[in-house]
């Protein structure tokens, strides 16, 4: 979930539109990365998992200090409210105020699903940088949603640690918006879909205020990722994103 909010909470500039002649795919991702990397953060996010035969609802609300700092609080459903998650750099812990437990997520858990969504432990600390550990190039111009977009391969050096085979990415040529992603293993099977929906003019910027991720292989399923509000240039500093705080925070 983590690595899914940088793409919507961490915006950090306003960056100038350039025709596509002038940009190689070094460029506009790097573009794209500028956008996600910001000073910091604060947001509503509702999020939807939506399976054949039932829907769930989680409500939380997010701090973040540049891309290595975050806390999400849950504050719905009753059930799991108060329940808070916490990332420093690496490291991943959560608090279960039900068993008064502070738990460090270990290697072995991360690629369990984060509240029975699509997204894994592992999403939430995801590190890799789309312009430094891939290898990428332009393969088209195409429109997604009406909007010219760049359609461009990313495929991880050999020496990341990265456990896609691929990703191909469609870059709104204005604004420099991730629309479409998709994720493929490591024999080109198509693994999930993250699509880019309803941009939203966030105080001086642009971005989707709804992220969709559908998983390939099952049917039905999909999880719907909205932001109820977002603001940027929050007053938090380093000491707020501590384990005393996670279990305090409202």
């Amino acid at each position: 979930m983590f690595k899914y909010i940088l793409v919507l909470c961490c915006l950090a500039n306003v960056l100038p539109s350039l025709s596509a002649q002038d940009l190689s795919s070094k460029e506009i991702l790097r573009k794209v990365e500028t956008q996600f990397r910001g000073e910091s953060s604060k947001s509503v996010m509702k999020m939807t998992i939506i399976r054949p035969k039932w829907q769930r609802t989680i409500v939380t609300k997010t701090w973040s200090r540049g891309n290595d700092y975050y806390l999400i609080l849950i504050t719905s459903p009753a059930r799991d409210k108060g329940m808070s998650f916490l990332k420093r750099e690496k490291d991943l812990w959560s608090w279960r105020p039900n068993i008064g437990r502070t738990i460090k997520m270990s290697s072995s858990m991360m690629s369990q699903s984060w509240m029975g969504s699509d997204l894994t432990n592992d999403d939430l600390v995801g590190q890799s940088s789309i312009v430094d550990d891939y290898d990428h190039k332009i393969l088209a111009s195409e429109k997604i949603e009406d909007r010219d977009c760049y359609k461009i391969e990313l495929v991880p050096k050999a020496e990341s640690s990265i456990v896609w085979g691929k990703v191909i990415m469609w870059v709104s040529k204005e604004h420099f918006i991730r629309m479409k992603t998709q994720f493929y293993d490591e024999d080109d099977y198509l693994v999930n879909t993250n699509l880019g929906k309803n941009i939203t003019k966030f105080g001086d910027r642009y971005l989707p205020s709804i992220i969709e991720i559908i998983p390939e292989e099952k049917k039905g399923d999909r999880t719907i990722m909205e932001y109820e509000s977002l603001e940027f240039g929050v007053d938090n500093p380093e000491s707020f994103f501590s384990i005393q705080n996670m279990k305090k925070v409202r």
